[in-house]
Parts: structure tokens; sequence; C-alpha cells
């Protein structure tokens, strides 16, 4: 019997476009827990919001944060909740509208 897919959710691929349009930074946890690693980055190196922070926890896992006004957030929270971090209001990719052919009326 063939398995049925996941359904994608649209809401999440919109804001997983629009975090694509964000500057990403990598480090390594190290010792650290993901999240400490990434605030003590983001304190050392002045990073301003918004900005996505890809931890790497060890050789086979990485964390993804979003750096944004109000604090540090999963990555996949604000995906699915972009609309609330005005930070990202802004930067909504544009959306070019197809031209679709309109009837005349006119027969022959």
């Amino acid at each position: 019997m063939a398995r049925k897919r996941k359904r994608k959710s649209r809401r999440r691929q919109e804001g997983r476009k629009i975090l694509e349009l964000v500057p990403h930074y990598s480090i390594e946890s190290g010792e650290e827990k993901p999240v400490t690693a990434a605030r003590k980055y983001i304190a050392a190196q002045g990073i301003t919001p918004p900005a996505v922070m890809v931890v790497r926890r060890n050789e086979h896992t990485t964390d993804r944060y979003f750096w944004a006004e109000k604090g540090l957030f999963g990555a996949q929270y604000v995906e699915e909740n972009h609309f609330l971090f005005p930070s990202l209001r802004s930067l909504r990719p544009q959306v070019v509208p197809t031209k679709t052919p309109v009837a005349t009326g006119v027969t022959r």
C-alpha cells in the first residue's frame, strides 16, 4: 500500500522563503548548549536582528535559531509564525502576478 505524503504547510513554506533572505551565521556549540553558544556569539559579534544562527551541536545535529528584536526564537516557530515578527514583514518576497487571458466576449 502506498504511503500518504505529509502535507506541506503553505504558511511554513512562505516563512522558510522569508528566512532565506535573512543573513545566516554558522557556529559550533562546543561544550555549551546550542542556545547559550548562539547568545554568546551574538553578544561577542554584535549581530543586529534579524539574523539566523545555525549552531552545530555534533557531526549529525544542527539547531537553527532566529535572532529578533525581542530575543532568540526557534527557526521552525518563526517559519510558522513569520507574520508576528515586524522585522520580517518588510522582507516578504514579492509575488509577481501571472497574466491570464481575458475573454472578450466576441463570438464569430
